[in-house]
């Protein structure tokens, strides 16, 4: 897996994909190689402007259409909008680190974008997805002793490290628990998760701490790989032939750089029973559930 690159992704003439975030970083990364490789990319993003004048530099076929994950109402509408397959669900946004706020349905701002919000859209569009679904999570996941159930939105004891930690945890569990659905439902679709390592993006400029955005900086320009390197355990996980529930990332020293391989994950984010009560919770928050017309399909 070491020496896998984009050119090694195979065609995908035909194939529809959906990446969340994709004007920029990681995003239009993922956008780019899997257009080149044939695929019909729609830019799933906050800011459409944006997303056109990120779309131009893509060689390949591509749209543009609005998703604030950060509104369940915005996840709704392009959700119920959406016509035809899905073969590739790419949840690649997210915010990372920010000072304390809300999204618009009164989230935890991380929680709420990075996953609650691709929670809510995955399972609107789950009907309509016939290969994967890929959710981008990050070593920082390591940070997380657990989601905190009685206290999500962390009121009072909020940090943007925790609340990242926790977020990314959450991908994994996410990805974990809509496998486990999926396979009871005899359903071919498979569910997996990826993280880049260090990769020289825009997500870390948002950072609360002014002495950390420098540190970021001073690493994105000495020992960070850049987005398409950091992109690689997506497309691996997009197009590969992998177990569901596969967890991609770098093979270099601590995973922060290197070719897509398989790697391993914490405790915490291997707990079958903390994934249902993720899922459970989740359900709750976004009062959106697992379709119940999922069947052997694909």
């Amino acid at each position: 897996m070491g020496t896998w690159n984009v050119t090694d992704i195979p065609d995908l003439t035909g194939r529809t994909a959906i990446v969340t975030g994709a004007n920029s970083g990681l995003g239009i990364a993922t956008t780019a190689a899997l257009a080149r490789a044939g695929a019909h990319v729609v830019l799933a993003v906050r800011d459409p402007v944006r997303g056109q004048a990120a779309a131009r530099t893509v060689r390949g076929s591509t749209e543009v259409l609005r998703l604030d994950l950060a509104d369940l109402s915005s996840v709704r509408e392009f959700a119920g909008s959406w016509d035809g397959p899905v073969d590739l669900l790419i949840n690649n946004a997210g915010v990372m680190a920010v000072p304390e706020s809300r999204t618009k349905d009164g989230f935890e701002t991380q929680l709420g974008t990075n996953h609650l919000g691709h929670f809510a859209l995955t399972n609107l569009l789950l009907p309509h997805v016939t290969g994967r679904v890929v959710n981008v999570s990050s070593g920082a996941h390591r940070f997380s002793k657990g989601i905190r159930f009685d206290n999500p939105n962390l009121d009072g004891e909020y940090t943007p490290n925790r609340a990242y930690s926790q977020s990314k945890l959450a991908n994994l569990l996410f990805t974990l628990e809509l496998q486990r659905r999926l396979t009871d439902a005899g359903s071919p679709v498979r569910a997996l998760a990826a993280h880049p390592g260090l990769a020289a993006t825009n997500l870390q400029d948002h950072n609360a701490s002014r002495l950390v955005r420098v540190l970021i900086a001073i690493a994105n320009r000495s020992v960070a790989q850049d987005s398409t390197a950091g992109s690689l355990p997506t497309l691996y996980a997009a197009t590969q032939d992998l177990p569901g529930a596969s967890y991609l990332g770098p093979d270099g020293l601590r995973e922060m750089r290197g070719g897509p391989t398989l790697v391993g994950r914490t405790t915490a984010a291997s707990d079958p029973e903390a994934a249902r009560r993720l899922w459970a919770m989740s359900e709750q928050l976004t009062e959106v559930a697992f379709p119940s017309d999922i069947t052997a399909r694909g």
